[in-house]
């Protein structure tokens, strides 16, 4: 996440007897009788709606990369005078809408109507529910023949000709999807770590926090341990087979793990 932590997510989970007895699920065995079911857990919950936010939003608000965002671009007409934007503006943004909606495969795009509210507010509002990228278009755009796309990644403004914005939106938001992809990934690598020591795993966990990656063969009592003394815990053990010496038990053989605080 953002903050450095993990979150468990994508987990399956044994759960034996326990749910059905208190749920008195039960099902009947090859010898005619009744016997309570033994029930996993598993897959991808509502869990990722957070993990979404917590890896991409911002101070601001929330940041919705594009392929999942149920608006994918706001269209604002603007103007200090109400009955100009509604009656000269609103007509050209409801049909780039149109188009774009055509473009996008569905019905991606709002056209924001809130004239009675300032530009800054009606920006704001929009760039806190994570939209991707926002159109505006104003008296001076019309004459001008252009329309003004602001990302909500960088926060970039790009002026581009009218015939062109079609492509140019579908164009942004590829490259807003990329960039926030590349962006939590590399944050995610710039904050993994390798301990081969103890020490050395207390002392990233403490002062930088983050993954840390160490070959792990300790015992359930070694992994009480490493939590107590530094909030930490085994959140996935690597695949690949790579093996090396346990930096807590000097075991050979032992399994590349990742190390991390966590919600």
């Amino acid at each position: 996440m953002s903050d450095a932590k993990a979150l468990q997510a994508g987990t399956s989970h044994f759960l034996g007897q326990n749910f059905a007895k208190a749920f008195e699920i039960q099902f009947q065995n090859q010898a005619g009788e009744l016997e309570y079911c033994w029930t996993t857990s598993w897959g991808v919950s509502t869990r990722s709606i957070g993990a979404l936010i917590m890896v991409h939003s911002d101070n601001d608000g929330l940041i919705i990369p594009p392929r999942i965002a149920p608006v994918k671009a706001v269209i604002l007409p603007i103007s200090k005078d109400e009955h100009v934007a509604a009656d000269k503006i609103l007509p050209k943004a409801k049909e780039l809408s149109a188009k774009l909606d055509e473009e996008l495969g569905g019905m991606f795009t709002k056209v924001d109507t809130d004239f009675h509210m300032r530009p800054a507010d009606r920006f704001f509002t929009h760039l806190q529910k994570g939209v991707p990228l926002r159109l505006e278009l104003g008296e001076k755009d019309l004459k001008a023949g252009t329309v003004r796309l602001v990302r909500r990644d960088t926060g970039e403004k790009i002026d581009v000709k009218a015939e062109n914005v079609i492509e140019s939106v579908k164009k942004i938001l590829d490259e807003i999807q990329d960039n926030l992809f590349k962006r939590a990934k590399d944050f995610r690598e710039a904050n993994t770590r390798d301990a081969k020591t103890y020490d050395e795993l207390k002392e990233i966990i403490a002062n930088k926090g983050g993954f840390v990656r160490a070959y792990f063969a300790g015992t359930p009592e070694d992994e009480v341990k490493i939590r107590e003394d530094t909030g930490a815990t085994p959140r996935c053990i690597l695949p690949g087979g790579n093996t090396g010496k346990c930096f807590i038990t000097g075991k050979d053989n032992a399994r590349l793990t990742i190390f991390a605080k966590a919600y």
